[in-house]
């Protein structure tokens, strides 16, 4: 890990080793693909045994060869000789998210505790405030606009043990004001008090701007028990966690109880079994996708085409891996998937659970990883595994390499292998890196996606472009400009420009 100081906002806390609460939340206006029913065994997990595939399939004809080039002293590598790299300013340690503000076409910052911050990208780049912490109480971890400038913030406000999440949306006025007011809120529900309160914190619009989804993060790292000290007897997630929600656009004061029935009701649950989709995007052809960080374990970080209804798996399953803890013959003892460096493990929270609730079953596949970066595994009997190299596939990534940022390619200013085309989409996606553990992929890197649907899924040639990057929390790509947000160092924000 790198060693500077870094400031995490609390969804960022969740994981020893890979740890961002991270969110990539997917929507989709058109898709109605069945999804990948998947039988749970009664008593036995599944094995990770990544698929077989063709070995030639993690060819991409006409990609670069890799180079190695770092051209500011101690910044980043990159590993293309088409890019070119620019560090606009630094602006703290701590960001959250970044966002493009499609009416003026800044870049803007949201700090946790200190508001939110327009940077201009020209010759001489500056930040300037432009929303107060005053205006927006607690934790904020969500950023998004509209196409008519609206922004959108997701806050979290803890008192009593509890919090409150709050979606507000900000109408622009003159001079660079704001009228703000709540589109939806929840009742108080209770946090665990630990790094696996992973709060509300992605937030998207939708393409035709008439929703925003929010991502809500679990309050548990695999499902177990987290009763704050007794104050919360045989809590584990809630109706409020562990889930992505999709809203009108146009709700006001929209009133969250947390309360399953009561939700489904309001019709606001969009998909369920996600851990912490801490950034989400909508593909050019309308696809949403999110991406979702793993537990305290050794076990697959995700990306996922999102779609409504569907359950992806949390907290029953991680990539394809059913979790150990949901069967009565589990023991921590025998689990080679465990490091002594990460929280759960350290606060004892991997163990023999006799009433972890039963599995549902009919989950849904993440996106499948043909390499050949980012397939490292681990088995059962402990060893390290490269499925790639193996001529194997994972769904979806590296354990704990915390994917924060997801970004689409559109503009043909790009090269030609990063543009996409009708059958393949283009992705870039940051990872904030590994904070523990023992795999040798530590993320902190820039990878780019070719994704090709396959069935109900997409698979995807996954490549390191960059990597050395100080813990990267949030991405914009604009044109051929891919701009990066660092949470940790001094909060840098650098520009890479594709040839």
């Amino acid at each position: 890990m790198i060693a500077d100081t870094v400031l995490l906002p609390p969804s960022l806390k969740g994981r020893g080793a890979g740890g961002v609460r991270s969110a990539l939340l997917a929507l989709l206006l058109a898709s109605c693909a069945a999804p990948t029913s998947v039988a749970l065994p009664t008593n036995t997990p599944a094995a990770i045994s990544p698929t077989a595939i063709n070995p030639t399939a993690a060819a991409t004809p006409g990609t670069p060869a890799p180079v190695f080039n770092q051209p500011i002293p101690g910044g980043p590598v990159l590993l293309r000789a088409d890019m070119s790299l620019r560090k606009l300013l630094d602006v703290g340690s701590g960001a959250a998210k970044l966002a493009l503000n499609p009416t003026d076409g800044k870049l803007y910052v949201l700090m946790p505790t200190d508001g939110v911050y327009s940077v201009d990208t020209g010759a001489s780049p500056t930040k300037q405030q432009v929303v107060s912490a005053t205006v927006l109480p607690g934790m904020s971890e969500g950023l998004a606009f509209g196409q008519d400038g609206t922004m959108f913030v997701v806050s979290n406000l803890a008192a009593n043990h509890k919090t409150t999440a709050t979606v507000r949306r900000g109408k622009p006025g003159g001079s660079g004001s704001y009228t703000w007011s709540i589109l939806a809120q929840t009742v108080p529900y209770a946090l665990s008090e630990t790094y696996v309160d992973h709060l509300w914190n992605g937030i998207t619009v939708s393409p035709d701007g008439k929703y925003v989804f929010v991502n809500a993060g679990s309050r548990t790292d695999h499902g177990e028990v987290e009763s704050a000290g007794f104050r919360f007897p045989g809590v584990r997630d809630l109706p409020l966690t562990a889930r992505i929600f999709r809203f009108p656009i146009d709700s006001d004061k929209l009133q969250l109880p947390d309360d399953e029935a009561a939700l489904a009701a309001l019709g606001v649950v969009y998909a369920t079994g996600t851990r912490n989709a801490f950034d989400m995007a909508f593909a050019p052809n309308g696809d949403l996708f999110a991406i979702d960080n793993g537990p305290d374990a050794d076990y697959p970080d995700e990306l996922n085409w999102i779609r409504q209804g569907l359950n992806y798996g949390f907290p029953w399953r991680f990539g394809l891996v059913d979790n150990p803890q949901q069967f009565p013959n589990y023991s921590p003892l025998n689990d080679k998937h465990l490091s002594t460096d990460f929280d759960a493990v350290t606060r004892g929270t991997y163990d023999t659970d006799p009433t972890f609730p039963k599995a549902p079953g009919g989950f849904t596949d993440p996106v499948i990883n043909l390499g050949p970066a980012s397939t490292e595994y681990r088995a059962d009997d402990g060893t390290q595994h490269d499925a790639a190299a193996e001529g194997k596939s994972l769904n979806t990534f590296t354990a704990h390499r915390s994917p924060l940022g997801l970004a689409f390619a559109t503009d043909p200013k790009l090269p030609a292998d990063l543009q996409g085309n009708a059958t393949t989409l283009s992705a870039f996606v940051s990872s904030f890196g590994a904070a523990g553990g023992t795999l040798t992929d530590k993320g902190q890197d820039l990878l780019h996606m070719a994704l090709t649907k396959t069935g109900d899924n997409y698979q995807s040639v996954t490549t390191q472009i960059a990597r050395g990057f100080k813990n990267p929390v949030a991405a914009v790509l604009i044109e051929n400009r891919y701009y990066l947000l660092e949470n940790g160092g001094k909060g840098a924000i650098w520009e890479i420009t594709f040839k």
